[in-house]
């Protein structure tokens, strides 16, 4: 975030509603003293909690933006997602499953991308996958997971010519602590919305039984090769 910018922002936010600045802060829950510094562009000797609630209170959000070499930090985002789609789709190709990447869609209006969509024809099972290598938002994230999944029949038919009877929705996380300690700080918000374990993702995988929701941590480094990935021939 530029703090010049962010300051005249919030100012002219404020004045928007009308407001002084004891009552942005006031709604934000600091002094007017910390307001008035955030308004002239201090915001280096300000949380970054604090700064969000005094955005928060005219009705904004800021977000941090992270800078790396130029566009690097990008590069090094994509190497990390495309790693971790690539083990899950080795280990369940590995299980029998036709695995499809980078599925995209057009359908209603709603456009995006599946990151990994692995179905079993036959048994007309699908398991659609989300490769996550962090949360900035988790309403995000569980809004536009919802809409892939919405869709999915959807997808599945355009491509497929058939409509899956049970459809598993399953996050998958790189294994490390950064992301248990995330997932864990949002609460049971995670667990009612995805409480399979990944013990019983794998499970499930190995041996299908009904719909399931879950999160899988997968160490991309470890994830065992059992098969090749089977591409579905085009109807």
């Amino acid at each position: 975030m530029e703090d010049r910018r962010v300051g005249l922002i919030l100012r002219a936010l404020r004045l928007r509603k009308g407001w002084r600045q004891a009552d942005v802060a006031r709604h934000a829950g600091v002094s007017q003293t910390t307001a008035s510094r955030a308004e002239r562009g201090h915001l280096g000797s300000l949380t970054v909690d604090t700064a969000r609630r005094l955005l928060a209170a005219v009705d904004a959000r800021g977000e941090l933006d992270v800078r790396w070499r130029g566009g690097e930090l990008d590069r090094l985002f994509d190497e990390r997602h495309a790693r971790v789609v690539a083990a899950a789709a080795r280990f369940v190709a590995g299980l029998g499953w036709t695995v499809l990447s980078e599925v995209t869609f057009a359908v209603y209006g709603e456009r995006g991308s599946i990151d990994l969509l692995a179905v079993r024809p036959l048994e007309r099972i699908a398991a659609v996958f989300e490769i996550k290598t962090g949360v900035a938002s988790w309403e995000e994230t569980q809004r536009r997971f919802d809409v892939k999944v919405r869709l999915l029949p959807t997808i599945i038919f355009e491509r497929l010519s058939w409509k899956p009877i049970v459809v598993a929705r399953i996050l998958v996380f790189e294994e490390g602590v950064t992301s248990r300690r995330r997932l864990s700080a949002l609460g049971p918000i995670v667990a009612q919305a995805f409480p399979a374990s990944s013990r019983q993702v794998r499970a499930w995988l190995r041996r299908p039984n009904g719909a399931l929701a879950g999160i899988w941590f997968l160490s991309a480094s470890h994830a065992r090769t059992r098969g090749r990935v089977r591409r579905p021939r085009t109807p």
